[in-house]
């Protein structure tokens, strides 16, 4: 049975952790995520009530990172997703990721705005994107063409296929915890 301060408490009311009041599962993960970055980044914070889920995006997010897409490709994939999904955190994070890759200004307006991409092989990356979250991996010959035609493998489009469904995660989860905001 709910009580009255569980009703007047905001449904999204979700805590953050640290690795020393965490649920035990999530304190190791946690502590080397500290270690890694220097700090605790939020949403990870907010992640650690579901053990489960933060163990996921960091082994996600670590096997992302070994795809045989560029770093600037990996960052086309995060920031179409953020933007699509209206997690505005991700934009903001991934808007900064760019920028410390050295991307064209122009790239990371057009990303955050969501407007076609002068650079073709990061235009049809973006597109084929949304096409496999748009068409639920269905893509359309087109979309699928234009890929193929921009030099991107089968394997790569597969590698896509685990940055969506990653960043998908990502999103609605910083959405629910209204790490977004």
């Amino acid at each position: 049975m709910t009580t009255t301060s569980e009703n007047e408490m905001s449904f999204r009311n979700f805590p953050s952790f640290d690795e020393t009041d965490a649920p035990e599962s999530a304190r190791p993960a946690l502590s080397a995520t500290r270690q890694r970055f220097g700090s605790l980044p939020e949403p990870l914070a907010r992640y650690a009530r579901s053990p489960p889920l933060l163990l996921t995006v960091l082994s996600g997010l670590d096997t992302f990172d070994k795809t045989t897409l560029a770093p600037l490709e990996r960052e086309v994939l995060a920031m179409t997703l953020g933007r699509r999904n209206g997690c505005q955190f991700c934009v903001k994070l991934h808007t900064r990721l760019l920028s410390g890759l050295g991307a064209d200004p122009a790239l990371v307006t057009a990303l955050q705005t969501g407007q076609p991409l002068a650079d073709r092989r990061l235009e049809a990356l973006r597109c084929f994107v949304l096409a496999l979250v748009d068409y639920s991996g269905d893509v359309p010959r087109p979309e699928w063409l234009r890929l193929r035609e921009a030099g991107y493998t089968h394997e790569q489009a597969l590698e896509l296929v685990l940055g969506v469904g990653l960043y998908t995660m990502t999103t609605l989860a910083n959405r629910l915890t209204e790490t977004s905001e």
